[in-house]
């Protein structure tokens, strides 16, 4: 059932912010920053800038956090940290966990669809909430809230595999089946300012995805990752070899 039918929108957002510990001095930041573009409520913008400025305020704030925990380690390690602390994957878990799903506003035809555990929209619900923050409150308020949220990622991200998923696929790919992995855009769609990229991944002869990103390169990325779960869940032996591909077993 729709909480937002069962208590004033309010009472809703107070006891979200307090949730988190954040209190907006633009409350009207906030309602756009839940609201999502199938909602046609013309009172409230939806959330499709903030997310674009939210992805950057994450983005930068992980990328400090990240900086600061490798000193002297080089770029590539540090981007391979950062894309999975940033990952729709990530970003839409946590969304679920402070209760974004029973808030943010959807369209009739969005929520019927099941639009409420999508985690496009979670995710981008998640940016465009930092993304209102930083405007309301400045880049600390933001990044303390970033760094509370993705403290436990950015820890077990720090502690895991300095490979990223692409290449751990590509490894695995090699070892199990001699040959590597095929990566397809398969369409684009969306307005040029949010435009998501569908990419299917190729293995062995079986074909995965798509899986959308906001980049081509975030989407195979996405795609590898993606595969890799899925292999690792089919057998005891796929899950063991990719473990030690990942240096996450010894």
């Amino acid at each position: 059932m729709d909480k937002q039918n069962e208590i004033p929108r309010h009472e809703l957002l107070q006891s979200f912010q307090n949730s988190l510990s954040i209190s907006f001095s633009n409350i009207i930041l906030l309602e756009t920053a839940l609201t999502h573009r199938s909602c046609r409520d013309a009172t409230v913008l939806h959330n499709e800038r903030l997310e674009f400025l939210g992805d950057s305020v994450l983005g930068l704030a992980v990328a400090q956090i990240v900086y600061s925990a490798l000193e002297g380690r080089p770029e590539g390690e540090l981007a391979s940290v950062k894309s999975r602390v940033v990952s729709e994957q990530v970003l839409s878990g946590i969304a679920e966990q402070i209760g974004l799903p029973g808030i943010i506003r959807l369209g009739r035809g969005e929520e019927l669809s099941g639009g409420r555990q999508k985690k496009a929209i979670l995710a981008d619900a998640l940016e465009a909430l930092i993304g209102a923050l930083y405007l309301d409150q400045g880049f600390e308020s933001a990044f303390e809230l970033v760094k509370k949220l993705l403290e436990k990622e950015i820890h077990d991200a720090l502690k895991g595999s300095s490979k990223d998923w692409k290449t751990i696929l590509q490894e695995f790919a090699q070892k199990e089946y001699k040959n590597l992995p095929v990566y397809s855009l398969t369409k684009t769609e969306g307005p040029d300012h949010a435009r998501l990229f569908h990419v299917s991944c190729e293995i062995a002869g079986k074909i995965y995805g798509p899986y959308a990103g906001k980049t081509i390169k975030e989407a195979e990325r996405l795609a590898a990752e993606n595969v890799c779960r899925t292999l690792a869940r089919s057998s005891r032996r796929s899950a063991k070899l990719i473990q030690e591909i990942a240096g996450l077993q010894r």
